[in-house]
């Protein structure tokens, strides 16, 4: 990975990176605390002694310096920028906070320190094949918890008790943790894009939306499914299809060479066409990796092109206040000619 950064045109001598994500990217350190600094000449895991032990195990071919007593991070950063010849330090100024920076400054005298901007995280734009499997790996898991899922909605259950087996099933299937707080929205809830789980009992005729997700060695999936409790009404089946078509069509509409904006607008303007454009407000789709949320987008706002082994979700959706919503959600894989889907759970209208 450290060849991607090193291909870059640096505004700086080194890099320092503190995000957990990019930090794991980077030297593939999971403790998520401390530093890593990066020069030609020195690569450098910097932790207090939690985690010491877990970085020489994890970050092979780093240094480790474990910091302690009256040796703090700003010191350990003043002398590799000394011994590097470092003058000029580029920083995730996403990441930390101002109070931060300001104190490691301090410690490090006429360093001049660069913000990097989206640079360390536009190293994590195209996905590696190792990446690739574990992404496709976590989305399979999340299907395995759909399926047994379908077996427990009935009328009298609450979203609650939904989410919360929706998360036992994915950790018997192999996963540590979820990419994101587990949604389960019935009956009105579900027209709530991101409505909380709540003590509500889901009853006849609701709409149940879910759109959960887990962690597999440290990549995310993300997959939405709505089904319907007894049977569908007219209306219900009039949206969903509209909906399933949309989705279908972005799909189909991805490749490599495509911008976000243009694949977002395939799906919006069936929507649109249908006389539902005002009840889908938000973008069609994002990147995922070890964050749940990554760039590029699929959205009116994003015109980033497309490129090989991207991973982006498709999820339109429709939400009408006081009636109910629908979305539909696959993770894919972005191709020279089109996309791999990773989500198989399948798509038509499932009455419950």
């Amino acid at each position: 990975m450290l060849d991607k950064l090193w291909k870059q045109e640096l505004a700086g001598d080194a890099v320092l990176v503190s995000s957990a994500y990019n930090m794991r990217y980077l030297s593939s350190f999971c403790g998520g605390e401390g530093y890593v600094f990066l020069h030609p000449k020195r690569q450098v895991v910097i932790v207090d002694s939690r985690y010491t032990t877990q970085a020489k195990e994890e970050a092979s071919g780093f240094e480790v310096i474990e910091i302690g007593g009256d040796v703090g991070f700003g010191d350990v950063i003043r002398e590799l920028a000394f011994q590097t010849g470092t003058s000029r330090l580029l920083f995730e100024d996403s990441d930390l906070t101002y109070s931060t920076v300001r104190g490691l400054k301090e410690k490090c005298g006429e360093l001049e320190w660069i913000p990097a901007g989206e640079l360390l995280n536009n190293l994590r734009w195209i996905k590696s094949e190792e990446e690739l499997a574990r992404i496709e790996k976590a989305e399979a898991i999340g299907d395995k918890a759909f399926a047994r899922i379908l077996n427990d909605i009935r009328p009298g259950i609450t979203e609650l008790e939904v989410a919360a087996k929706l998360e036992y099933y994915m950790r018997e299937e192999g996963t540590a943790k979820n990419s994101f707080d587990t949604i389960v929205a019935s009956g009105l809830h579900s027209a709530m894009p991101h409505a909380i789980p709540t003590d509500k009992k889901i009853e006849a005729g609701d709409f149940v939306t879910m759109d959960f997700g887990c962690v597999y060695q440290g990549y995310c999936s993300d997959m939405t499914r709505t089904v319907v409790v007894g049977k569908a009404n007219d209306r219900q089946k009039e949206l969903y299809q509209i909906v399933l078509e949309a989705q279908q069509a972005g799909i189909s509409a991805i490749r490599a060479g495509m911008t976000g904006s243009q694949v977002d607008a395939v799906s919006r303007d069936i929507i649109k066409k249908a006389g539902y454009g005002e009840y889908f407000g938000h973008g069609l789709g994002h990147s995922v990796g070890l964050v749940i949320h990554e760039e590029p987008r699929l959205s009116p706002k994003c015109h980033e092109v497309l490129r090989e082994n991207m991973i982006q979700t498709v999820e339109p959706g429709i939400y009408i206040p006081g009636f109910g919503g629908v979305r539909i959600e696959d993770l894919v894989c972005v191709t020279a000619d089109g996309c791999v889907n990773y989500t198989h759970s399948p798509k038509e209208l499932i009455e419950l």
